[in-house]
């Protein structure tokens, strides 16, 4: 299995789950645990442009489709070409390829130009180098009102980490909207006012 290392502007190394993980990850059960039409219902609508970011194999690319509608896009990120092909197929296979772009994200950046309704970031921000840089691009991409899902693994991330994520967003320009409820998550919706 290859693992996916580099450092953080720390120092420290950061592990990129590997595409071989996906199908444990991202199989029929999960849409039990974590069912992206339930999660992101109350924010998504039809027509909206969202960017589903650190996607990997798609489950909640594939929700937020179902959500967008036929009107709307969903850009499903990744900087892994494995995970952004099991999204492919699995939106071929669903019917949802025609309102789903694929779009492969360079080292240090998204890299899209579309402006965004809402942005979903699923247990991967853990995983960014620069998670900084990440919320700015992220703001910048947003329309005014628009919304930004970010959640994080409990396993993997402390309480006061994530603290100091939603500290570092409020200082670019997010304010907290909520705080849903994610099962095995914790997670913030953040919203772009001005």
């Amino acid at each position: 299995m290859v693992e996916h290392l580099y450092n953080s502007p720390i120092g420290e190394k950061k592990l990129i789950c590997p595409w071989q993980l996906a199908p444990l990850i991202d199989n029929f059960l999960r849409p039990i645990v974590h069912n992206p039409r339930k999660i992101f219902a109350p924010y998504v609508a039809k027509g909206m442009t969202v960017l589903d970011i650190g996607c990997g194999a798609g489950f909640a690319s594939l929700g937020l489709a179902e959500l967008v509608g036929e009107e709307g896009l969903v850009i499903s990120a990744d900087i892994q070409p494995k995970m952004l092909s099991f999204v492919e197929e699995r939106a071929l296979k669903a019917g949802l390829y025609d309102r789903i772009r694929i779009h492969l994200c360079e080292a240090n950046r998204i890299g899209v130009r579309e402006r965004l309704d809402f942005a979903v970031a699923f247990f991967m921000v853990h995983e960014v180098p620069d998670a900084w840089a990440l919320l700015k691009e992220i703001f910048k991409l947003l329309k005014t009102g628009g919304k930004f899902f970010l959640t994080e693994p409990k396993i993997h991330v402390k309480s006061s980490d994530l603290g100091q994520l939603v500290q570092d967003a409020q200082s670019i320009g997010f304010e907290v909207a909520e705080k849903p409820r994610v099962r095995f998550g914790q997670t913030v919706l953040l919203v772009k006012n001005a």
